[in-house]
């Protein structure tokens, strides 16, 4: 994780106080981004500003978004939800902002779904736990089922794993996606034999392993995000354990942090993987490369995500002849955009597609199904 994001924010502007902002803002439409530059999800912030850039700088050569250059004002939403909810609240009420997108923990979502109050539109990009729906609010990631699916289909048909562990971080996400789990690993005839949930930054997982193997699972659904993935997957290897471990948040940054894997148990179910081999993903990579250069961070789902998101207000706002949120909502069904994934269509707020399953191979990922 060596990237530092200094080389990817001149252009971005810093935030800024209230006031400022406002008094700044001009006939620029402002859109809020809302990524985690720091916590337990800090890694993937990097790219994911990269990529909001790219297609910030798309748009505007374009002709922007409803004829006014679109400028991002940088959230971290790597911070604890209230502080990053007040922030965005604040922005929004003066006026700072026009919009917000980006990618960050759904109890972040939820905190500053409350405090912009549908005031402006909300295009969230990542796996999401499902429901959640509230006027402005739009959804371009996989719900449980439709992220998990793909993965447990594979690995309790061709890898016959009967007995699963699971383990996340203790905030809503994990918990609704393991109940989703739950759910489909008894339609395959598989068991949950243990689950535990862990609060952000957990130090010592040896106790966590124990427990995993002493459950006698065959294989383990991991739930956790960020660093706290990286550091059970490490664990986990200098064990040498061996069995699958299916992941809902693994992706480039995270892999890398693992230092790899060889053992080929270690598979990530994502909307997106940068080695995915498809005219619209090559075409991104090509274009993330010549504008950021070879040595960016690395193109990921969730940067993929925040450059969707930017797309899709402009999509939104196309079709609606305004970012005004009745207006959006009346419209959205139907505002389309093409990317890395391929075509997405909104329908009922959300897109709706099954996520891939990326088995890691030494620091890449091969799509499985």
């Amino acid at each position: 994780m060596a990237e530092a994001i200094p080389a990817v924010t001149p252009a971005v502007t810093p935030v800024i106080d209230p006031l400022e902002a406002r008094l700044l803002a001009g006939t620029a439409l402002r859109v809020g981004l809302v990524v985690p530059v720091s916590g337990v999800l800090g890694l993937v912030g990097p790219c994911a500003v990269n990529c909001a850039v790219l297609a910030a700088d798309e748009l505007n050569l374009a002709g922007g978004i409803l004829g006014r250059r679109v400028e991002l004002v940088l959230i971290d939403g790597g911070r604890p939800a209230e502080r990053v909810a007040a922030e965005a609240g604040a922005l929004v009420a003066c006026g700072a902002v026009d919009a917000v997108a980006g990618t960050c923990g759904s109890d972040v979502r939820i905190a500053v779904v409350r405090a912009v109050a549908g005031r402006v539109p909300f295009v969230y990009a990542p796996p999401y736990e499902g429901g959640g729906h509230a006027p402005g609010v739009y959804f371009l990631g996989e719900t449980p089922e439709q992220q998990l699916g793909p993965g447990i289909d594979w690995l309790t048909g061709d890898r016959r794993a009967r007995r699963w562990f699971l383990l996340g971080n203790d905030y809503v996400w994990p918990r609704l996606v393991h109940r989703a789990a739950g759910r489909l690993l008894a339609a395959h005839g598989a068991a949950v034999v243990g689950e535990r949930f862990v609060p952000y930054g957990v130090r010592d997982v040896a106790p966590l392993l124990e427990e995993l193997v002493a459950s006698r699972a065959d294989a383990v659904l991991l739930s956790l995000i960020g660093s706290d993935l990286v550091a059970f997957n490490r664990a986990f290897a200098a064990e040498g354990l061996s069995f699958p471990r299916l992941c809902g948040a693994l992706e480039e940054h995270g892999l890398l942090g693992i230092g790899g894997d060889a053992t080929g148990e270690l598979y990530g179910a994502m909307g997106y993987f940068s080695s995915m081999v498809t005219d619209d993903s090559m075409s991104l990579g090509e274009r993330y490369v010549r504008r950021f250069g070879p040595t960016a961070p690395l193109l990921n789902g969730h940067g993929q995500g925040c450059y969707e998101a930017v797309l899709m207000l402009a999509a939104l706002a196309s079709r609606a002849g305004t970012l005004a949120v009745p207006a959006v909502d009346a419209a959205a069904d139907g505002a389309s955009i093409v990317t890395a994934r391929g075509r997405l269509t909104l329908r009922g707020r959300g897109v709706r597609r099954r996520a891939h399953l990326g088995r890691a191979d030494g620091l890449d990922f091969d799509i499985v199904r």
